[in-house]
């Protein structure tokens, strides 16, 4: 875990979900290749030719948008899979509709006690909200099926503005959605490039977690508390 800029006075927490609110790495690995396989079956191309084509059109996507990045590993790391594909004329709007179609949470993930319990730890003195690269539905799908998902009266998705983190409008959106202030909200991610530079840019503060135990301990780095269960 990494914090960032963690203001003095914190209000508002907005939480990605997907390596952040859980850990698990099948369903992590399945949720980009099963849009690779479907990609590579409407082309009538191989696996591996898709996956190249979709890495070499991240660095594209992030040369347009994010030119202070530096190297490839660095500009591919800031470019989402919805932003690549938009690179190879696959719109927002369909890969939306792929992964409504294609991403199965419930098969993979279960409740999470100790989560919920972090989160009520948390909630007398923040507001919440989820802003996912995945669509609305499979947001509040992947949250029930957590069973966390009355802790999350708002989220944003792909499909709330058509556009994919780490545009800044998603992030404002988010603001105000928590019923928060810029300089009282705190980002939590991780990804550093999709979930925390831009929050960083525009005032608030962040954590970067390596997966849900860091999630954890959220309590205790904004609350001196720790999560017992």
């Amino acid at each position: 875990m990494k914090t960032y800029s963690l203001p003095e006075k914190a209000s508002c927490i907005i939480f990605d979900i997907d390596s952040t609110l859980y850990e698990n790495a099948d369903y992590q690995r399945e949720q980009v290749a099963c849009q690779i396989r479907y990609f590579a079956s409407i082309r009538n191309i191989s696996y591996s030719e898709a996956s190249g084509m979709i890495e070499k059109a991240k660095i594209r996507y992030a040369e347009k948008h994010f030119s202070g990045q530096g190297k490839d590993g660095q500009k591919t790391a800031a470019a989402s899979l919805g932003n690549a594909l938009t690179e190879l004329g696959i719109s927002i709007e369909e890969s939306v509709e792929w992964r409504k179609k294609l991403l199965k949470p419930e098969k993979y993930l279960q409740v999470d006690l100790k989560l919920k319990k972090t989160l009520e730890s948390l909630s007398p003195q923040f507001s919440f909200t989820v802003l996912t690269n995945n669509p609305v539905d499979i947001g509040m799908r992947t949250l029930r099926t957590l069973g966390v998902a009355d802790f999350f009266p708002g989220i944003i998705g792909l499909d709330s503005f058509m556009l994919s983190k780490p545009h800044k409008k998603l992030f404002l959106e988010a603001v105000s959605l928590c019923g928060g202030k810029i300089r009282e909200t705190v980002s939590v991610g991780d990804r550093f490039d999709i979930d925390i530079a831009v929050p960083l840019s525009l005032g608030m503060g962040g954590i970067l977690v390596d997966g849900v135990e860091d999630v954890y301990r959220i309590p205790d780095i904004l609350l001196g508390k720790a999560i017992v269960i």
